[in-house]
């Protein structure tokens, strides 16, 4: 288990309420559980934020895998835990010894925002240490109801980072989201700053997804792509990850001036450094466009089978940067909530989005 990113000291210990009801100095002491994936590891960032602005005093340990450790470290003052539970502590033997690590640290609540069956028992642990906990509740029945078939019920769900917070307000830590915090910018990479030409704007794409059905297809993506080049007025990175996108994107590149394939260049920290430096990150229903949106980059979003509507959004981002299908041509939208479900006579949906629309929102936001 490493631990980092300590925090300050803190004074005399109280409990939550008391912490809400007067302004004197607690050392509450919170552990805030998310595992994977990326996106929505991504999406606790801005609730997390506004957590330690609002309760400065409050204690905070993030419990996580060690490859998102830097994703919270973008979250002045927490402690970050991180633990191998595929292997150190695969075995409900394993999640017991972590949770007996872990309650050596003092904690006085835990807050899970995962709430999948290595939790559940992290917390059935907590329970008999006498630790109390709050979890997600993902609404799986309303989301179940928005992408069913017929008869079709579209509406907006509570987006993630709300019932994130509505976590931390069960354990009376109410949160704001509306409330506004400065992120900075990091310094670029080395790399990064020998390829990128100023004064310009730099544009990031994250072509890909998990799932084929929220996918714009690389070919139309690629027309995007050359028609921004040919401007010269901006730098274009490309993100991804593992070999295979690796290989198609900087295959790709080599046909443009002014693109450039980040895969395999940078570590992840140093993805995020670049990434906080964007003018602007176009993405699929994916992880990158939750990354971009903890650095406030104006982020626009393309969706297919799934919907922003299930509440998977990037924080704070204007509607009309959500680009989707024409839903009267395509009326059973959305068919799933993660886009791993394709429904027949919908395998072309991305496809109706066209290159032009994709073009004017981007020059709109630029």
């Amino acid at each position: 288990m490493i631990i980092s990113s300590e925090m300050g000291n803190t004074s005399k210990k109280r409990n939550a309420s008391s912490l809400l009801n007067d302004k004197e100095e607690a050392s509450f002491h919170l552990l805030v559980i998310r595992f994977s994936a990326m996106g929505d590891v991504a999406m606790t960032v801005p609730v997390l934020q506004r957590l330690v602005k609002t309760y400065p005093d409050l204690k905070i340990t993030v419990l996580t895998k060690p490859f998102f450790k830097p994703i919270f470290e973008e979250v002045p003052g927490v402690k970050i835990v991180t633990a191998n539970v595929k292997q150190k502590y695969k075995s409900i033997f394993g999640l017991f010894k972590l949770a007996n690590e872990l309650s050596s640290l003092q904690l006085d609540a835990v807050a899970d925002l995962h709430n999948v069956l290595r939790t559940k028992i992290l917390r059935l642990f907590f329970f008999f240490f006498g630790i109390k906990s709050a979890v997600i509740h993902k609404g799986r029945a309303e989301k179940k109801e928005l992408t069913k078939l017929q008869p079709k019920t579209i509406r907006p769900l509570k987006s993630t980072h709300q019932r994130y917070a509505d976590v931390f307000a069960e354990l009376n830590f109410p949160v704001d989201l509306n409330h506004s915090v400065v992120v900075n910018k990091h310094p670029l990479p080395q790399v990064i700053k020998e390829k990128l030409k100023q004064p310009r704007k730099w544009i990031g794409i994250a072509p890909f997804a998990a799932h084929e059905p929220k996918m714009y297809p690389l070919t139309q993506m690629e027309k995007v792509i050359a028609r921004l080049d040919e401007t010269n007025l901006y730098d274009i990175l490309l993100f991804g990850g593992g070999k295979n996108e690796q290989e198609q994107l900087e295959k790709l590149a080599e046909n443009y001036t002014n693109v450039f394939c980040v895969i395999g260049k940078l570590s992840f920290k140093e993805e995020l450094q670049t990434v906080s430096n964007l003018d602007l990150m176009l993405s699929m229903d994916s992880g990158n466009g939750h990354l971009a949106a903890i650095y406030n980059v104006p982020v626009i979003t393309i969706w297919g089978a799934t919907h922003p509507f299930a509440g998977f959004a990037p924080f704070q981002q204007k509607p009309e940067q959500q680009i989707l299908p024409d839903l009267k041509k395509h009326p059973l939208l959305p068919t799933s909530i993660y886009g791993n479900k394709q429904v027949d006579g919908y395998d072309e949906v991305m496809k109706s989005i066209e290159v032009e629309r994709v073009l004017k929102v981007i020059l709109e936001v630029l």
